[in-house]
């Protein structure tokens, strides 16, 4: 929290224009750093300003996710829409997995969050690394409303990951038998 707060004043201080010559200069990679920080912690009221003080939108992290990534990870979904309306790239896998953050959303649950990143308007059926696809891993974690809006943005239930499962097999493994029937209907 106190890397949050002194976060805050830095944005505010940037916005401000006050930036005493005491305070040491924020390098571009500090200032990608707190954007970073504000994505994953939902605190949208400082995206714009990271932006303008030239932080990239499609940049990754030292772990592989972009700041839209975190904030869709994490619900945030007016972080979510800043991030858009900035270009963030609601579409670009992260760079270890190649998993989306409609993927990612599909792990956590948050529905409203899904329904924002299907209306970005990105393949349905993107694969990550295992050719694996969001359809597949809300069937996996049984987010039947969220296999449902995929199903209705175009995915497709036939596709095989590098195992030779679909969607409505990872979810029986899992005893999801509700998202099985959600798949296959």
């Amino acid at each position: 929290m106190r890397k949050i707060a002194y976060l805050a004043l830095v944005v505010a201080a940037m916005a401000a224009g006050n930036v005493s010559a005491q305070q040491p200069a924020l390098t571009k990679g500090h200032v990608q750093e707190l954007l970073f920080d504000a994505a994953s912690a939902g605190r949208t009221d400082m995206i714009d300003t990271m932006v303008k003080a030239g932080a990239d939108v499609n940049a990754y992290d030292p772990r592989g996710f972009t700041p839209l990534i975190l904030a869709a990870y994490n619900g945030h979904l007016d972080t979510v829409e800043a991030l858009i309306a900035a270009r963030a790239d609601a579409c670009k896998p992260d760079a270890t997995q190649g998993n989306t953050a409609q993927m990612g959303v599909a792990f956590k649950g948050n529905d409203a969050v899904a329904a924002r990143l299907i209306a970005a308007g990105c393949d349905p059926n993107a694969r990550n690394r295992q050719g694996q696809t969001a359809l597949m891993m809300a069937a996996m974690f049984n987010r039947t409303a969220q296999i449902d809006m995929l199903k209705a943005a175009g995915a497709q239930a036939d596709i095989v990951d590098d195992k030779g499962r679909t969607a409505a097999s990872v979810a029986r493994d899992q005893g999801n038998d509700a998202a099985a029937a959600s798949v296959t209907n």
